[in-house]
């Protein structure tokens, strides 16, 4: 069998999996967020639900870094099943507590994405974590965040429930996490990496705004909440935008689908 046959049969292999779809394209996101060093090592989780009612998730392996994970990688995890971390592949008790808790309460978030990305965490430790929209990316954002401010350690069971329980509105797609990073959510995955890379960008641009110690150009409420209604509305730009880094990573032969 040459090279060719081999990747064909290899490919249909791998296109047998339960939804492999689903599976191709939140291991790209985990590749791209890697390459962007928005991950946290072995640490750090991305869910995306598979059933009807919310509650069964595709999810990383118990830390497993970022930039190997492939769509067969991912485990299947079940919010309403207690005996998840019996099981041989039980993910990391803060990955069910976070991501269980939210699918199990706030079903509108099909997909969730967390990380410690650095300007996103810098502003998560600030006194004040507000993202004031002082450019288009951080307008994005303008009325769709909310700002926890009552850490309470590790995301355990119950500390995922009390995060999920912030973002019942669904206006409010993000979670600033004081003093622990963010939280995204969506309705697909390419909503959701879209969201948390430009999310990523807008606390960049402030923070460094900041950092030149010069007053800020802060829009209007009413301009800042027109540009975030009109992007939220720009015709398929986050399915573009993981379609093309899909089509990089491709080109590269990289084993992410596989």
């Amino acid at each position: 069998m040459n090279i060719t046959d081999q990747q064909t049969c290899d490919q249909n292999k791998h296109q047998s999996l339960d939804h492999y779809h689903q599976r191709v394209d939140l291991a790209a996101a985990f590749r791209w967020t890697a390459r962007l060093d928005m991950h946290e090592g072995v640490a750090n989780h991305f869910s995306m639900a598979i059933d009807n009612g919310g509650t069964q998730f595709l999810m990383n392996p118990n830390q497993m870094h970022f930039s190997r994970i492939k769509a067969s990688d991912l485990i299947v995890v079940d919010a309403t099943d207690p005996m998840t971390l019996n099981r041989r592949d039980a993910p990391d008790p803060t990955a069910w507590g976070l991501h269980g808790g939210l699918h199990r309460h706030c079903l509108h978030a099909r997909c969730a994405m967390h990380v410690h990305s650095t300007y996103a965490t810098v502003l998560a430790s600030l006194a004040d974590s507000r993202l004031p929209p002082i450019d288009q990316n951080c307008a994005t954002f303008y009325n769709r965040y909310v700002i926890d401010n009552n850490y309470a350690g590790l995301a355990f069971e119950e500390e995922g429930q009390r995060c999920a329980e912030l973002l019942q509105d669904p206006q409010k797609n993000l979670l600033i996490m004081g003093s622990h990073g963010v939280m995204v959510i969506g309705k697909t995955i390419a909503e959701t990496f879209n969201r948390m890379y430009y999310f990523e960008r807008a606390a960049k641009t402030y923070i460094k705004a900041l950092q030149t110690g010069h007053p800020l150009r802060v829009m209007s409420d009413e301009i800042a909440e027109k540009t975030a209604r009109e992007l939220a509305a720009y015709p398929e730009q986050d399915a573009r935008h993981l379609g093309e880094l899909k089509a990089i990573l491709d080109a590269e032969g990289c084993d992410y689908a596989q």
